[in-house]
């Protein structure tokens, strides 16, 4: 409880103590009783009712979270020029009367979800693409009253500034820069700079209107039916595609294996008969190389020995004259 509750408090008891007192003065009166005491408490419950009823009427207590406007008889235009803050103040009684304003943030959301909404009706936006499509976006405008300007607001817009310029201000704002985008842009590559845009032009329009945009949150984006139901068709034709490509990649993948199998074996079968024909090669040049280390060894004497030692296995010895050849020719070597 504030001083200024509690003084009200006070005026209030006073008030009701100076009734009783009234009451018993008029019952004493009817008796012939003397009452001089109790007009005396009277006058005194009189002064400090009205009093702290004035002390309480001019005394105002501004929660942190709020700022008043002061209305009051005096001056032009009827408004103080500057807002009552956190904190208690004097206002003059019965001349002036605060008008509270809440400084939080505040939300607005526009969405197709009902029960995010006060009302029971579907809020969310339609717009009308560049492509002539229709799309449902469900966007939130956080806000707040800029403490700077409260008197100005109040001035132009009493506490209907929610009606009467956040909700028309954003729904236009999103519905002339979402017409600017295609559908496949709002949902994909463009929605980012959608959403910033939107941010700056609300910015600007609540800036003049005297208030303060916290934060624009483009919360949701939907198709009509029938747009949904092509771009699922779209989807499926785009993932049997996409199989397609798949299993002939998967067949080419194939051949190409088995091109290259085909392509080993024929290169093992040349690199295989190359090998034979080196190897018969080099088989044929080591036996000429052989046949002509054996002829440049042959001598008379060593081919009549050997003619000798095949001529008769079986011979061991052999006589013959020592003046004479032999008694079989031998062969020419």
């Amino acid at each position: 409880m504030n001083i200024s509750s509690l003084l009200q408090f006070v005026a209030s008891f006073a008030w009701i103590g100076l009734i009783g007192v009234i009451a018993a003065m008029f019952i004493r009166t009817s008796r012939n009783q003397p009452s001089k005491g109790l007009a005396t408490v009277a006058v005194v419950l009189l002064v400090l009712a009205i009093l702290m009823t004035t002390i309480g009427a001019g005394l105002v207590f501004i929660e942190p979270d709020d700022l008043a406007i002061v209305v009051t008889v005096f001056g032009g235009g009827g408004i103080r020029p500057e807002p009552l803050t956190a904190g208690l103040h004097w206002i003059i009684p019965f001349a002036e009367r605060v008008e509270r304003f809440s400084i939080l943030n505040q939300t607005y959301t526009m969405s197709s979800a009902t029960d995010e909404l006060a009302g029971s009706a579907d809020d969310a936006i339609q717009v009308r693409t560049k492509d002539g499509q229709q799309v449902y976006i469900d966007a939130s405008v956080i806000y707040a009253i800029d403490p700077l300007n409260a008197v100005d607001l109040y001035r132009t817009w009493r506490f209907t500034y929610e009606d009467g310029l956040v909700r028309p201000q954003a729904r236009g704002v999103i519905r002339d820069v979402a017409s600017q985008y295609g559908v496949e842009e709002i949902v994909s590559t463009k929605r980012a700079e959608m959403e910033q845009l939107i941010t700056e032009e609300l910015e600007r329009i609540f800036t003049n209107n005297n208030l303060v945009l916290r934060d624009f949150v483009l919360r949701n984006i939907r198709f009509s039916d029938e747009y949904a139901a092509a771009v699922e068709q779209k989807q499926i034709a785009e993932q049997q595609a996409q199989q397609a490509a798949f299993v002939v990649e998967q067949k080419r993948q194939e051949a190409e294996q088995a091109r290259q199998i085909a392509q080993g074996q024929a290169d093992a079968a040349v690199i295989a008969a190359q090998g034979a024909a080196e190897a018969r090669l080099i088989q044929a040049q080591a036996e000429a190389e052989a046949n002509r280390l054996l002829a440049a060894s042959l001598t008379p004497e060593l081919i009549q020995y050997q003619y000798i030692l095949n001529l008769a296995p079986g011979v061991t010895t052999i006589f013959v004259p020592t003046d004479n050849q032999f008694i079989l020719p031998l062969p020419a070597p």
